[in-house]
């Protein structure tokens, strides 16, 4: 294969993103699919109409896929309340999280996940090391990802509907947010997250967040400035800087996890008789068919 970087295009998936929008787009009328054992498949079966969709439009020449593995994770360990507003997933969901790793490593594509660390974490540690040699683009649903954005490192919003992305790079973050990535975190430090649970500065929303980041840059640039705020912001502020702090830390994506994923582990390159194994016991057949169509594709099977 051409060594040339720029002829590299790794698609790095958030699989719980995935997984999830699958689940939703697939159960709200009430119909859940499953085999004829009784196992739910339905998000199995999305996820993976998603995947190849996206690999139909991005090209990938590399393919990975990152999760969260459940349990205790750092932020958690930083505030107690970290997502503690999350409902416990729906009951059909449950049985697909390990069944969806398993048809993903039968399609010959890397799962990688790390204890006490979340998928993001996976994400950013990789996506960092991979644009080094490669163009990375991030398969997601979570604007948290526009943090990661680099000349090298794109984020592919899933949006609404089949096949509708929004990607972007650092000219469409500075157009649509007048941000740069780092401001993301800076953004969430102010305003916190509400589906993450954590609060950022009590009273400040997103409006003035941006309004202190376009005047200032970042929390250092606020922090050195406080005096020329008005006073019910300084104030709030001063209340809470502690949150302050603790919200930026727990925003903030790590890049330096100890994984690693070289260019030669997620080569495109669907294991077809495997994939098609898995996918007649679980009883896929508009998936095998989809397989076989798709072979003559050079995006979609190398």
């Amino acid at each position: 294969m051409e060594t040339n970087h720029n002829n590299h295009k790794v698609l790095i998936v958030d699989g719980m993103a995935l997984l999830f929008r699958a689940f939703y787009a697939t159960s709200y009328t009430g119909y859940i699919r499953k085999t004829s054992a009784g196992v739910p498949t339905n998000a199995i079966y999305g996820f993976i109409q998603y995947l190849f969709d996206a690999v139909h439009t991005f090209e990938p020449t590399h393919v990975v896929c990152c999760w969260d593995l459940g349990g205790t994770t750092i932020r958690a360990e930083l505030y107690d309340s970290y997502k503690a507003n999350r409902k416990a997933p729906p009951e059909e969901l449950i049985p697909q999280f390990e069944l969806v790793k398993e048809v993903v490593a039968e399609m010959g594509i890397l799962n990688i996940g790390l204890q006490g660390y979340e998928a993001d974490d996976c994400i950013g540690t990789l996506a960092t090391a991979i644009s080094k040699e490669a163009h990375v683009y991030i398969l997601t649903g979570d604007h948290d990802m526009l943090q990661l954005i680099s000349e090298r490192i794109h984020v592919v919003i899933m949006k609404k509907g089949k096949l509708n992305y929004l990607t972007y790079d650092l000219q469409m973050l500075w157009d649509e947010k007048q941000l740069q990535p780092y401001q993301i975190i800076e953004l969430k430090s102010f305003m916190g997250d509400t589906s993450d649970n954590y609060p950022g500065v009590k009273g400040i929303g997103e409006k003035i967040a941006l309004k202190l980041l376009l005047e200032y840059q970042s929390v250092e640039g606020v922090l050195e400035n406080l005096d020329k705020l008005p006073k019910s912001v300084r104030t709030k502020i001063e209340a809470n800087l502690d949150m302050l702090h603790l919200s930026r830390d727990l925003a903030t994506i790590r890049v330096d996890l100890p994984i690693t994923c070289g260019l030669d582990e997620c080569i495109w390159n669907i294991r077809k008789e495997l994939a098609t194994k898995k996918f007649e016991e679980l009883e896929f057949g508009g998936l095998v068919k989809l397989l076989e169509d798709k072979i003559e594709d050079p995006f979609l099977v190398i």
